[in-house]
């Protein structure tokens, strides 16, 4: 229980402070004060809330209907007010160290919203001066005087007032008392008693009072682990910066060993790993890998002299203990492996060198529920062996051979996904049963026992007997004389399959999907001994665990880069000739590749880069460095050919710091860190219909105004709102150059896990905006557009725990909306009219339920899909941040020999079907949109949703950092002026248009790009764009006037013009001399008319002038055309 001190327990009805107790041994209605031993201080807090309240002060509180009720001094004891049995201010005083007063804040228990602020300001000084009530009274430690050591659980006595507290584990109490001059007693069974006298209590801070206890009968000379563990909260000791100087040691320096010899428990272990944590900052850092089923943490010890940074060039190892619970030498070992690394770090050569070239990591123990219930002394026993769910966790890894039916165990997910965020090189799994060194393979496809030879069988073999030589008992190769007295293992080392098949093993994995080498070891025919032989086992495995650790660096290790901006690769491919096993390259393009000594043509290759083979000769000293410069594929001919853009502008300081978060976050524990660095997690517990959807969604706008803004896009067919909530700096405002990214969830009610996550996403941004640097430039840099539930209808009939029901999946009506984006139910015409046709989104995601896969367009049969690279790469990039999607096997009941490579498919591949969103979205809305299925299950229990955050959160947060790379671009004309809807086609193909201000974006796979932008009146433009896989390419393409009109070149159609214009007027002017002549050589012809000659003259004149004036009106017209036509392209 937590060691509460002072609390205040907030009610309405009336303006007081009441104060213990709330009932008295008659239980009279009214009227009987009953007084606690601490009256007065009770008093004492009482006054220091009611004295700072405005009407509380008073004691006249004025309530309609008691406006006669009076308390003096603003206080009462409760029991004088009225009788109250049960409650909970006296169950703290009476069974807890923790002093409690009811505060009646109000006469009206549910005012209006405009009363709060009032509330507020009558409230605030008191709330404060209460909380500082905390630290009045006598405070300090009680411990044992011979070891120094913190006694819980001790007694402390007041003289006078008859109630006792006690002290915590580590011996500290606090007592709360007015100021005065007392007696204080210390007493706990075993010690004699120690009272100090007349100590005064002032205003203020507490006192400080130690006692030190004798013991009655004085203990043997105490252990140093004792002293160690008990003493560790009060003696703590903070390294300085001389700590890791690492002076040169005299010669005959012998390092210090562990101490700590006993078998620990969860609470004991994670103590432990606190506890060194706390005293050596500098080196180390604690953190969790995930949960067990019993939510027991995964701790990860990690020792580095950076800690919690991956320096580029630096190997990364792991050792993992107690896989099996009742297999525990390997989980104490690693534990004085963490003790022998901390203590000796600075003073040790080796270890002070191993610490600062290595970055280590220990997992004492991956399956703590399993321990929990093994018994020490079990021999050979399965007691604890499985996890809490009875399964093996070392047969429950996706096999190469064997399809593992058995369900995913939260503790495999979280390791796997573990493996996948950091670059481990090498690992060894610590186990018992026998003793020997076992190496991959641990299966073959026969399933029998039989040499399984894995391409780099003379790297594990040089590993394992690294470790096995060190250890002479287990080097011997007879191990278990009395358990197994023919098993023979030659120099300790065995391949695994040889000795026995284990399909589904750790190890294997980590060789298969990750670059990690990893072995396992087997460290005692006992698989849980007495704890006096722990030293033992320690003495026999020192030398072996700090020699397998040197191991990671041995082969071959480097860098490639690339030739133009000398920039790491991330990803690209180190292969070895005649060895079928690559590995990759990391954030900076570091890599390791394990070998043994010889001579190797290493090749490192990466998409859309010139391949480059060197020759390198590895010895048996250390590592040997080759670094790769990789020149990009046809980079020279089509430099003459098109321009190639392939970087940002990164002049500004501010986009080349965004640039490296990206290309941070892109990292193969990128996300894993913005996640380590938050704030705080958030994770969803249980379901919120739609009245509680609503209300979260009004809870987050209201209490982060200025990055949010919830708007409804319309109602369902029973009249719910379709909500979507928007989070970006300035969400109220148009930003054409940032990328917009749209989540949507619920389009199938009986499938609400998306829904859920989407809420614990939004409010995980919200949370950590101005907490989190990262998050923070993620939300000031992107409009995110959040749909929870599209069809809230369905979800208010669905059912928890229908996992195959189909109840809710549609709406009211009967419509599976996802295939409805062509007749226009309520639900889809709300997000297709406000969203998808608005044509601003540069990624949508669809969270969706029933497997566990991800689907990219097109839904529909289609014989060709434009860009599938590109969408095939989104939905790789969501899947391959999954703890297990990435592995292609969902494993649901109804579908258990489903088979999905990489968990990415077409849609049309999956489930063909017409008018769904994501075509809708592709084809109408020029944006891809990506299908998450989230779990087996449609609608899981509550219980499961803190595990599919935990899955999925990581994927999620990969959507926002992928819709920054792509393709930036601005479209102008040579005067500078923006030209939106300018088509931009990219490979001949995909089609997507320029927004205002000319800005357009699209998301491409990294790689070579050819993109056409055209715009009428304008010259096309062809540009080829280099596509990085963790930065954004840039592109700026202005246009030139076109140089043709009707086809025709523009200098033929203006000298054609030019040339029937001036016919036209000698034409005109033909006429008009032949017309006068006529009427001259007629005059005397016309006498009838002379009466009308000034009219004929007119219509003469005015018929000659009108067809100059038409002519020239036809030509200013074609003219004015031509300037329309030129104003109108410019503006689309």
């Amino acid at each position: 229980l937590s060691q509460f001190l002072l609390s205040g327990n907030l009610h309405g009805g009336s303006v007081v402070a009441s104060y213990p107790y709330d009932d008295s041994p008659t239980h009279r209605p009214t009227g009987v004060y009953s007084k606690s031993a601490d009256d007065e201080v009770f008093k004492y807090l009482a006054k220091a809330y009611a004295s700072h309240h405005p009407i509380m002060r008073t004691g006249k509180p004025n309530c309609p209907g008691e406006e006669g009720e009076t308390f003096p001094d603003g206080i009462t004891n409760g029991a004088q007010w009225y009788d109250v049995e049960g409650g909970m201010q006296d169950y703290n005083y009476v069974w807890a160290n923790c002093f409690e007063i009811t505060l009646e804040l109000s006469c009206c228990k549910y005012p209006p919203t405009s009363e709060l602020p009032k509330e507020w300001d009558n409230n605030r000084e008191s709330l404060l001066a209460f909380i500082e009530k905390v630290h009045i009274g006598v405070k300090g430690f009680v411990r044992d005087a011979v070891t120094g050591a913190g006694l819980g659980n001790a007694t402390i006595v007041v003289a006078g007032i008859a109630h006792n507290i006690t002290t915590g584990k580590f011996g500290d109490f606090h007592r709360l008392l007015v100021p005065g001059t007392y007696n204080v007693t210390a007493f706990l069974m075993g010690y004699t008693p120690v009272t100090k006298e007349n100590i005064e209590v002032k205003e203020g801070d507490a006192t400080e009072v130690n006692f030190s206890l004798q013991p009655t009968v004085l203990p043997p000379a105490p252990n140093a682990t004792q002293l160690t563990a008990a003493s560790a909260p009060v003696t703590a000791i903070t390294p300085t910066t001389v700590q890791a100087e690492a002076p040169n040691p005299p010669s005959d320096h012998q390092p210090i060993q562990p101490v700590d010899f006993r078998h620990h428990h969860f609470s004991d272990m994670e103590i432990f790993l606190r506890r060194y944590a706390n005293e050596y900052p500098n080196i180390t850092r604690l953190y969790s890998v995930g949960k067990s089923v019993e939510l027991r943490e995964l701790y990860v010890m990690e020792i580095s002299d950076n800690p919690g940074v991956h320096e580029a060039g630096e190997p990364e190892f792991k050792y993992i203990g107690n896989m099996h619970g009742n297999e525990v030498v390997g989980r104490e070992l690693l534990l004085n492996l963490i003790e022998y690394l901390c203590k000796n770090f600075g003073t040790d050569p080796e270890v002070t060198d191993l610490v600062q070239s290595t970055r280590i990591h220990i997992m004492p123990s991956m399956n703590p529920d399993g321990y929990e219930k093994s018994q020490e002394g079990d021999k050979g026993g399965t007691i604890g062996r499985n996890n809490s769910n009875n399964y093996d966790l070392n047969r429950n890894f996706p096999d190469q051979f064997v399809h593992v039916t058995d369900p995913t165990q939260p503790e495999t997910h979280a390791v796997m996904a573990w493996l996948k965020s950091y670059p481990f090189v090498l690992s060894a799994n610590l186990h018992g049963g026998s003793l020997v060194v076992n190496y991959p393979f641990d299966d073959d496809e026969q399933g029998i026992a039989i040499y399984s030879k894995s391409p780099d069988d003379a790297v594990f073999q040089k590993l394992a007997l690294a470790y096995s030589k060190e250890n002479a008992k287990m080097y011997q190769g007879s191990p278990c004389q009395d358990m197994y007295p023919t098993e023979y293992f030659p120099h300790g080392i065995t391949n695994g399959a040889q000795w026995y098949n284990v399909p589904g093993g750790m190890q294997d994995w980590n060789y298969l999907h990750t670059n990690c080498f990893e072995v396992t070891i087997e460290l005692g025919c006992v698989k849980y001994p007495k704890s006096e032989e722990l030293p033992k086992y320690w003495a026999q495995n020192r030398r072996s665990l700090l020699q397998f650790m040197k191991q990671v660096h041995s082969g071959a290790w480097g860098f490639v880069l690339d030739a133009v901006d000398k920039r790491g690769i991330l990803n690209a491919t180190i292969s070895v000739a005649d060895i079928n096993h690559p590995v990759t390259t990391y954030k900076d393009g570091d890599f390791w590749r394990l070998l043994v000594p010889g001579t190797y043509k290493i090749t490192a290759s990466a998409r859309g880069y010139d391949p480059v083979t060197k020759v390198v000769e590895v010895g048996s000293q250390g590592a040997v460095q080759v670094n790769f410069t990789l020149s990009r594929t046809d980079s020279k001919v089509e430099m003459g050919k098109v321009l190639v853009l392939n970087t940002p502008d990164t002049s500004n300081p501010n986009e080349k710091e965004f640039e490296t978060l990206i290309k941070d976050l892109s990292a193969e524990n990128g996300l894993e860190r913005l996640l380590l660095t938050s704030s705080r997690d958030v994770a969803p517990y249980r379901y919120r219909p739609y009245k509680d959807l609503s209300e979260f969604l009004r809870g987050l706008y209201l209490n982060y105004p200025h990055i949010t803004n919830l708007t409804s896009l319309g109602q369902s067919v029973e009249f719910r709102q379709i909500w979507s909530l928007e989070i970006s700096n300035k969400p109220n405002e148009s930003e054409p150059e940032e990328p917009k990214i749209r989540f949507v969830a619920g389009i199938h009610g009986n499938a609400p896990v998306g829904t859920e996550l989407l809420l614990t996403l939004a409010e995980f941004l919200c949370m950590n905006y101005k907490k989190n640097a990262a998050v923070t430039k993620l939300i000031d840099r992107t409009r995110i557009v959040i749909v929870p539930s599209l069809n809230p209808d369905g979800r208010e009939i669905a059912q928890e725990r229908g996992c195959t029901s189909k109840i809710g999946q549609t709406n009211a009506h009967g419509r599976d909306l996802d295939t409805d984006f062509t007749s226009k139910a309520p639900e889809t015409k709300a997000i297709m009219e406000n969203l998808i046709l608005k044509q601003d989104f540069s990624l949508s995601v669809a969270l969706d339920g029933g497997s566990l896969l991800v689907t990219y367009p097109y839904d529909k049969p289609t014989q060709s899909v434009e860009n599938k690279e590109t969408l095939k790469h989104l939905a790789s990039l969501y899947a391959n941040n999954h703890p297990v999607m990435h592995l292609g096997q969902p494993g649901c009941p109804n579908k258990s020999d489903e088979n999905i490579p990489g968990g990415v498919i077409r849609g049309s591949e999956w489930h063909s079907h017409l008018g769904s969103m994501k075509d809708f979205s592709m084809t109408f809305g020029h944006c891809p949109e990506i299908t998450v299925y989230t779990s087996c299950c449609y609608f899981p229990s509550a219980g499961q949703l803190p595990s599919l955050w935990a899955d999925h959160r990581k994927s999620l947060l990969s959507m926002l950092v992928e819709v920054h790379k792509g393709v930036h671009g601005i479209v102008q004309d040579k005067s500078g002026r923006a030209i939106p809807k300018a088509a931009i086609i990219l490979n001949e193909g995909l089609r997507v248009y320029t927004k205002e201000g000319g800005y357009f974006h699209v998301l491409l796979a990294p790689g070579f790009h050819n993109i056409d932008a055209i715009a009428s009146g304008y010259q096309q433009k062809h540009v080829k764009v280099f596509v990085h896989d963790d930065a954004p390419s840039s592109v700026f393409i202005i246009f030139d006037t076109e140089n043709r009109i009707f086809g025709l070149p523009r200098e033929l159609v203006i000298t054609v013009a030019g040339a029937s214009m001036s016919a036209l007027v000698l034409t005109a002017c033909i006429i008009w001399c032949v017309c006068s002549i006529k009427s001259n050589r007629h005059k005397d012809g016309f006498h009838r008319l002379r009466q009308h000659h000034d009219d004929y003259e007119d219509e003469i004149r005015m018929m000659s002038t009108g067809s100059k004036k038409s002519l020239l009106s036809h030509e200013f017209q074609d003219e004015t055309d031509t300037e329309e036509e030129t104003l109108y392209s410019s503006k689309h």
